[in-house]
């Protein structure tokens, strides 16, 4: 295989299980040719062991596939001549060799698997009871063997080598790599020049950088299923190069758990996935999931309550104008009716990911059962609801008043339709789940809790200013609530649209002045729409820096001191 990759380097594929990204967008037959040969050799090398056809075919994937990749993966196995696959997620089928092992993971337990081969990808599980299930996964290709070979090889043979010798030399370099986990110093053989001796510290300084970020990966993905380590059964690492030096060191070092490296760690995932299925967790001990933090039910509670003392005080403080005469009208303060369909929106997004969950328990659809099924799910399921709940406010109030409900409507949807677009975009992105957003969705859909609270008591004292019997002796302190609800609503909108605390307090005072002087019974409507433009403000910039263009990691220079490895009692040296 090699000698045809020095001749041909720019098809060869060192990580099989992570082809390129073009491989199911262009050519997809002929890639399926082609990755079919190396199957049919592994089928009929079975055949030949079992002296019988293989009919049931478990092909191990990784978590982050998506659907066409696994699509591709069974034309690849129907090109070979085999059944149809039962693909099954790398991390899954740890899991499970893990319970056949012994190792106590009861239902309810959350764990961690950090696969290290050619590439990296860190999982974190949760058991069921009808097994794992993947709450988030990060990959990154150059977090692994591959890099390390590379790096290595540059040290041997030099950085400028063409890509067709340094594929010659791909399997001395291999070789020295596992050598030198255990030796000193190793003897490389090489091609067409003398060999070289590869000692520990040229390994050290390859794996290093490599160990760092399989470390970095494993701490932003338990952040981005909303945990802690605390909330961990375990770490395991296992891959073909779980047991290079100072991966576990850095893993402890990030994250302050120690992980275990899973004996014969390349085989771990092939031997769990014929395992999957096979425990009986009827009887197994189980576990309580952790109750949701104390701030994701306060992103929900606080802006639930914000929406109904809004719409409260706007039905019972209108103004009604010839209630006895022919011409009846009635006085509404738009800006606070609107504000309150926007706080009934926030609330429902802010509950999105419970509402995904409660309905993924009682789906069918298994792809409503994955991380980014319950959350696409969740955020179609809470903007129908912000929505629904925003046309109810409109048709109470109507009936309430005996007015026609369209001018209603028009202040009540119009408004929310900008977050609603952009909560939509944020389902398809986790639907495809092309990447979970740092801290975990539910993080993601919470809205600033200050902004909420200075908008509410801001809009309620605008509306107290202005409904409120003027005797001559309150006039001026009605007049100060006015000016004071103003202002609140100016550091509202400055803390929904503005991150850094700088900035904040640069724009602050301005607009804050603004927003009070301009209070008046005509202008509350205008206060209420640009309130409702922050917001969608507020979330066009996450959907941008969380999701769509996050920021890179700052780079955390690995140390330069040597590292100890935490050799655990059952790793594989």
């Amino acid at each position: 295989m090699n000698g045809q990759a020095a001749g041909q380097p720019e098809a060869f594929i060192p990580g099989p299980r992570h082809p390129v990204e073009d491989a199911t967008a262009g050519d997809a037959r002929g890639d399926a040719l082609e990755a079919a040969s190396p199957l049919r050799r592994v089928a009929a090398e079975a055949e030949r062991v079992v002296g019988q056809p293989v009919r049931d075919v478990r092909v191990v994937v990784p978590a982050g596939w998506g659907p066409r990749r696994r699509t591709w993966m069974r034309q690849v196995a129907h090109r070979a001549g085999l059944p149809q696959p039962r693909l099954v997620e790398a991390p899954v089928a740890v899991a499970e060799y893990l319970l056949t092992t012994g190792v106590r993971v009861p239902v309810g337990a959350f764990l961690v698997v950090c696969d290290v081969g050619a590439g990296a990808e860190v999982t974190v599980l949760r058991r069921g009871p009808a097994g794992f299930e993947v709450l988030a996964t990060l990959a990154d290709a150059a977090a692994g063997g591959t890099a390390v070979d590379h790096a290595l090889a540059d040290a041997l043979i030099g950085a400028s080598t063409g890509e067709g010798q340094r594929a010659s030399v791909a399997d001395s370099v291999r070789v020295a790599k596992e050598a030198l986990v255990i030796h000193p110093a190793v003897t490389v053989p090489l091609p067409d020049r003398p060999p070289v001796i590869a000692n520990s510290a040229m390994l050290d300084e390859a794996v290093r950088p490599v160990a760092w970020r399989v470390a970095q990966l494993t701490q932003e993905t338990v952040a981005a299923a909303e945990l802690t380590v605390g909330d961990l059964a375990g770490i395991y690492c296992v891959g073909g190069s779980a047991q290079l030096p100072h991966l576990a060191a850095a893993i402890a070092e990030h994250t302050g758990a120690a992980p275990v490296v899973v004996p014969e760690p390349g085989l771990v995932a092939a031997r769990g996935a014929a395992d999957v299925g096979a425990v009986d967790t009827a009887t197994v001990e189980r576990v309580e999931v952790p109750v949701p933090p104390v701030r994701r039910a306060a992103a929900i509670a606080v802006p639930g309550f914000a929406s109904l003392a809004l719409i409260w005080q706007c039905l019972l403080t209108a103004e009604r104008h010839g209630t006895l005469g022919v011409y009846y009208s009635v006085s509404v303060n738009w800006g606070e009716f609107t504000m309150a369909a926007v706080m009934a929106l926030l609330a429902c997004l802010a509950a999105g990911t419970v509402l995904g969950s409660l309905i993924a328990a009682r789906s069918p659809t298994p792809g409503t059962r994955t991380e980014g099924g319950r959350v696409s799910v969740g955020i179609l399921a809470a903007v129908s609801l912000g929505a629904a709940i925003a046309g109810l406010y409109a048709v109470v109030t109507s009936q309430y008043f005996g007015m026609p409900v369209g001018p209603y409507l028009k202040w009540a949807l119009w408004p929310i339709a900008p977050v609603s677009v952009m909560a939509v975009a944020m389902a398809v992105v986790a639907a495809r789940q092309w990447r979970a957003p740092h801290g975990g969705w539910s993080a993601l859909l919470a809205a600033p809790t200050g902004s909420i609270v200075a908008a509410t008591l801001g809009m309620g004292l605008i509306q107290y200013s202005l409904t409120a019997d003027r005797w001559p002796d309150r006039i001026l302190w009605i007049d100060i609530a006015g000016r004071v609800g103003g202002l609140l609503l100016g550091v509202a909108v400055v803390l929904a649209v503005v991150t850094p605390l700088m900035f904040r307090l640069i724009l602050a005072a301005p607009l804050a002045v603004i927003f009070a002087a301009i209070v008046s019974r005509r202008a509350a409507g205008m206060l209420g729409v640009i309130y409702a433009i922050a917001v969608a403000t507020w979330w066009a910039t996450r959907l941008w820096s969380r999701v769509l263009r996050p920021a890179p990691p700052l780079p955390t220079a690995p140390p330069t001191g040597p590292v100890r490895a935490d050799m655990s009692p059952g790793g594989g040296g």
